[in-house]
């Protein structure tokens, strides 16, 4: 019975792993640009050091609540003494003490406010900055397409001139065609392998880089490619300026600064409100265990601080019974004044006014900047949309061109020679057309980016955009 509930067990261990180990290879055969973006974010170190110093930060923020409640000391003393002359001593003490603060004018709470701020543009930071590296590979992905469909017109095209090089040798040979037309091919064909060998060493350079970027060692399959066909879908251009600043990711850390700024403000302005704390004490003495003697004592602090005058009360009073009868009784009253204590000090509160002031004057110019932005991003989308159907135009005129010259050099109207060079111009505008269409999607991106939206996202926004209306 062991023995096969052992098998059970090892057989269920086993297909569990395989299913996990199968599960993984799923996922790294593919990859799209959402995918490449959170492999990039996954890989950063720089990233992971600051998500965990940002975590580190909100755990000491929330140990800063401890300022609220009160604080306990303990005391714990012995002092024994044996004298040549005179009669012993033996001292024992336990004491417990607090110490609470009442009344402060919201200095805590401005302070921790001021630090929750800091804290949200920290966050910000760290939002930013994974926002740059999932662009960065995003970017990366992009390269990658554009060299890999450029690579493929070359090398189809080399292909139509080794052949059509054969052909002329052949020719050549008839005294068809001239010896300086297949040296002229054949300098053509050099340099059409010498841009394909340029090519292929950046495209493998490019790719090697990409897959450290996503911190992986070999690369999966792309799905994603460069679509000649594809038009794009785009919101209204008052609309993306208002979503750009809603939602803008440089808009967002600049109000988190004016906030920071309104914090630090109003914590200077409350400076000269005085702090009241209360402090007790109760102790256990005597010569020998158990104590039999016990004393305590209860007082207020009130200390005003500003920049012209610092002065602190102090008051207390305690009692220690030494008997049924006898009890002594103590009181203190303590007041310290400093006159012009720290005048320099006094300019902080202009200081801190003139840094909200610039602060939001960046906030007011990035709003109105963003917008502008918005809006010059969905007019250049338009533009690199426009410069895709011209150039796709282009590209089918020259086809049209190629078979027309195909029929001339049939009927002996061009020369071999004269039939590669329009093929060659043919692939400069098939190549034209994949530029064309990879300057949209960076251009679509740049626009997802200022509405914050993940890559290939504005088409369906804009489609709900228009379904809203």
């Amino acid at each position: 019975m062991n023995k096969k509930l052992f098998k059970f067990i090892f057989l269920c261990l086993f297909f569990f792993c395989s299913f996990v180990l199968f599960a993984n290879s799923i996922d790294y055969q593919t990859l799209t640009f959402a995918q490449a973006a959170e492999l990039a974010v996954l890989a950063s170190v720089d990233l992971k050091f600051s998500r965990s110093s940002q975590e580190i930060m909100e755990k000491m923020w929330l140990s800063g609540i401890r300022e609220y409640f009160p604080r306990i000391s303990f005391n714990i003393s012995e002092n024994d003494r044996l004298q040549a002359l005179g009669v012993d001593t033996f001292m024992k003490n336990y004491s417990i003490g607090f110490d609470q603060l009442l009344f402060d004018g919201g200095r805590i709470s401005m302070s921790r406010k001021v630090e929750k701020t800091e804290l949200l543009l920290s966050s910000s930071r760290i939002d930013r900055m994974e926002s740059d590296i999932a662009e960065a590979a995003i970017s990366a992905y992009r390269s990658i397409l554009s060299s890999r469909a450029i690579l493929e017109i070359k090398n189809a095209a080399l292909g139509i001139l080794e052949e059509q090089i054969n052909i002329l040798g052949e020719e050549v040979q008839l005294g068809l065609a001239l010896p300086v037309d297949l040296v002229s091919a054949q300098i053509n064909l050099a340099d059409a392998k010498l841009d394909i060998y340029s090519l292929q060493l950046d495209l493998t350079e490019i790719e090697k880089q990409f897959a450290d970027l996503l911190g992986l060692d070999i690369l999966p399959v792309l799905t994603e490619h460069v679509d000649i066909y594809r038009s794009s879908a785009l919101p209204d251009v008052f609309v993306a300026a208002e979503l750009a600043r809603e939602q803008n990711p440089d808009l967002i850390e600049a109000r988190f600064s004016v906030s920071k700024r309104s914090a630090e403000l109003r914590y200077l302005s409350k400076s000269w409100i005085p702090t009241i704390r209360i402090n007790g004490n109760f102790g256990l003495s005597g010569p020998r265990y158990p104590l039999t003697r016990y004393n305590w004592s209860i007082g207020i602090n009130i200390d005003l601080s500003t920049p012209w005058i610092q002065n602190r009360f102090s008051a207390s009073t305690g009692w220690e019974p030494l008997s049924d009868e006898f009890t002594d009784r103590t009181a203190m009253v303590q007041n310290s004044f400093s006159p012009f204590n720290d005048p320099v000090s006094g300019y902080g509160k202009r200081q801190a006014r003139l840094a909200l002031n610039l602060e939001q004057e960046k906030y007011n110019t990035a709003f109105e900047h963003i917008g502008r932005i918005a809006s010059n991003a969905v007019e250049k989308c338009a533009l690199a949309e426009q410069k895709r159907k011209l150039a796709f135009e282009s590209a089918a005129i020259g086809a049209e061109r190629c078979r027309i010259e195909e029929l001339r050099l049939s009927l002996g109207q061009i020369t071999r020679l004269k039939m590669m060079e329009v093929l060659i111009e043919q692939t400069q505008r098939e190549i034209a057309v994949v530029q064309a269409a990879i300057f949209l999607l960076e251009a679509e991106r740049e626009l997802e980016r200022f509405l914050d939206l993940k890559p290939g996202e504005l088409g369906k926004f804009a489609a709900l955009l228009i379904e809203s209306l």
